[in-house]
């Protein structure tokens, strides 16, 4: 199975709606069955941008490519920091940031979300995460254990600067819960007042393996035949254990 990231520079949000369907096209055009667009791609923190006519532009962009799983990172009408997916031109499914990111002070900005999502596609079952919540080890594992997924995406506004956090958490993830985990940041924000420089796009595989990109766009997961994982969290789930404090 192909998968598709993109490397998104953020622009302002007129040309960001312009180059959205060329960015669907062009994952299309790689044989992708997944195309990844990372949080807040179409303005930022700072851009407004119309829910209503992002999801129209979501649609279109499906419509057009009916095959692909299309993913993108936005927000709501109900004041929510919201991942979207949508197949055929509909959207199957939807997550809101539930960790909000209280350095950016997201928490003024956003209400957080309370469940998590996950969808089936071709046999695979494919979940999500927003960014801050990849910190969060309950959340993958939930969707690892009790939603039986196979693949994690995270998009993500991360910065480069923290670079080696972004990557460490993902294959973390990826390790601990032996599944494939995706995690797609924009890479660039060049816009009057919020220039920003972002950190990579990363793949790895149920054992913590990278996985080769030769553009930082376009991965291979061969789900077909996953490496041999070492240890199962399905076979082997983790035994409940009382905790003893000591107070000294």
């Amino acid at each position: 199975m192909r998968l598709y990231l993109s490397r998104w520079v953020c622009l302002d949000v007129e040309s960001n709606l312009h180059r959205l369907k060329e960015e669907i096209c062009r994952a299309a055009m790689d044989g992708a069955s997944i195309a990844v667009l990372p949080e807040l791609f179409l303005g930022g923190y700072q851009r407004e941008v119309d829910p209503a006519i992002a999801r129209e532009s979501f649609a279109s962009a499906s419509r057009a490519f009916p095959e692909l799983l299309c993913v993108f990172g936005s927000h709501s009408e109900e004041g929510v920091n919201r991942l979207t997916a949508w197949r055929a031109g509909e959207e199957i499914a939807h997550y809101d940031k539930v960790h909000l990111f209280h350095p950016n002070r997201e928490h003024e900005m956003w209400s957080p979300g309370h469940r998590l999502a996950a969808v089936e596609l071709g046999g695979l079952r494919v979940g999500f995460l927003l960014c801050n919540d990849i910190r969060y080890p309950e959340a993958a594992r939930a969707l690892r254990m009790d939603a039986r997924c196979d693949l994690l995406i995270v998009p993500a506004w991360w910065p480069w600067r923290r670079d080696h956090i972004w990557r460490a958490l993902l294959q973390a993830r990826a390790i601990e819960n032996a599944m494939w985990v995706a995690g797609v940041s924009v890479s660039a924000s060049v816009y009057p007042g919020e220039e920003f420089a972002g950190a990579g796009n990363y793949v790895f595989d149920p054992v913590g393996d990278p996985v080769p990109t030769l553009d930082d766009r376009s991965y291979r997961l061969n789900t077909e035949h996953p490496p041999r994982l070492v240890v199962d969290p399905l076979e082997h789930p983790s035994p409940s254990c009382e905790m003893e404090f000591i107070e000294t």
